[in-house]
């Protein structure tokens, strides 16, 4: 790999031994994937994706303590993922214990290390980096130094900026040092297409669907989706901006996607059309009998098929203010047709500090808590690997927390369903 004169400087030792060290993971990082050189982390802040403070994380903690006794800290400040404790959410004892004695005994220590480190506010846990409220936004074509799948997918394809999907403190490597290795989704051709996704459904398909349906044909791999537009439109609003943000964390949790590109309406897409298709790439058609099947394929994974469920998490990612409001407005329609004043199950909805801050002085806010519902900053995958909590019967629309937990998918329709009417 080429270096410059100041990135060989830092490999050999001239700012100590542990940033020498920083610099030769980078390099051997690089290496495993063909860098021939790196390039400079040019935003303006950094996202890391190990936000919990797990007991068993001991090299981890000493890994931060290192750096931190060498001065060797961020040179962005950066936000995090979701922090996993929140007493709000409904938890029984014996799950509170395990939660604070047996896995997260670590995170008040492990968040004071992150401050130490650079971390941008002590609000700035959320997988959402990219909204308003939190304030981590790249620009296009901004090199980063990302992880968390859903963060790094809606960069890439939303904002336009350029991340490969990086490991836990990998992230925080590339931040310390200003650089990192350039391959992949760092450079044009791997920003390449190498499927078009033709979009042939009969109504506006579910996100978190189609994105699971995507993600699980394409694996890895760039896609170049039409047809979507016909449903979203050709500007990047809230509300659509809110739909990718949803579909782009299926694609990347379903499968490994960590860039889309959809006709008309994402940067590149734009900017570039179909000559962002590679040389013999590959043709997947979805109309509704596809999602159909998608659908169908999930596995259910409770001890009892049809059990009851005791609680529904919705918001991972995170919910944006507007969907919030939208939930809202939804439920609120729903529980008066159906003579109901609170929601049938017990339901947390997640979302980012700072949204949870604006939308707490809103009307809002006390509509929801009126039905019953939760608004929490929580991450719902933490709580889920809690072996008590996986036990339990929880619903979900989010096919990422599907995949990644004992939580059963549905889609929203259903969801607010089950919430107003009962049922399953």
């Amino acid at each position: 790999m080429y270096l410059t004169e100041e990135q060989q400087a830092l490999l050999d030792g001239a700012k100590g031994e542990t940033m020498a060290k920083v610099m030769k993971t980078l390099v051997m990082y690089g290496s495993a994937f063909g860098a021939e050189r790196m390039v400079p982390v040019s935003s303006r802040y950094n996202h890391l994706v190990t936000s919990f403070g797990l007991k068993m994380m001991t090299p981890v903690f000493d890994l931060m303590d290192q750096l931190i006794q060498a001065g060797a800290v961020s040179g962005q400040p950066f936000s995090v993922d979701p922090r996993p404790l929140d007493p709000k959410v409904p938890a029984n004892f014996l799950q509170k214990l395990v939660f604070n004695k047996f896995m997260y005994s670590a995170q008040e220590n492990y968040e004071q290390q992150l401050q130490k480190l650079g971390l941008m506010d002590e609000d700035a846990f959320t997988c959402a980096c990219y909204f308003d409220e939190v304030g981590n936004r790249p620009g296009k074509d901004e090199v980063l130094s990302w992880a968390e799948s859903s963060a790094v997918v809606y960069a890439n394809s939303v904002l336009g900026a350029r991340c490969n999907r990086n490991s836990g403190i990998v992230d925080l490597m590339g931040s310390i040092a200003g650089f990192v290795p350039e391959f992949g989704l760092l450079t044009d051709e791997g920003r390449k297409a190498a499927w078009l996704v033709e979009v042939k459904t009969t109504h506006k398909p579910e996100a978190q669907l189609l994105g699971s349906a995507i993600g699980m044909k394409v694996m890895e791999d760039v896609p170049y989706v039409v047809g979507l537009d016909q449903w979203l439109g050709d500007s990047l609003t809230d509300d659509v901006c809110a739909y990718l943000k949803d579909f782009g964390a299926a694609t990347a949790s379903n499968g490994a996607v960590g860039l889309y590109h959809v006709e008309n309406l994402t940067p590149e897409a734009v900017d570039q059309g179909r000559s962002l298709l590679a040389e013999g790439y590959q043709t997947y058609v979805i109309d509704d009998a596809e999602l159909e099947r998608v659908q169908k394929s999930y596995p259910v994974v409770w001890k009892k098929a049809d059990a009851a469920p005791k609680l529904c998490f919705v918001g991972c990612p995170h919910l944006s203010l507007q969907q919030l409001q939208r939930w809202t407005a939804d439920l609120e329609r729903e529980l008066a047709a159906s003579g109901a004043r609170k929601v049938a199950v017990p339901t947390v909805f997640t979302t980012a500090p700072g949204v949870k801050k604006v939308f707490d002085a809103t009307a809002d806010a006390q509509k929801l808590r009126a039905m019953g519902v939760i608004v929490s900053t929580i991450c719902p995958l933490m709580y889920m690997n809690n072996p008590l909590c996986g036990s339990m019967p929880v619903i979900t629309c989010s096919n990422k927390l599907r995949t990644y937990s004992t939580a059963r998918y549905y889609r929203e329709d259903e969801i607010l369903k089950i919430l107003t009417k009962g049922g399953r």
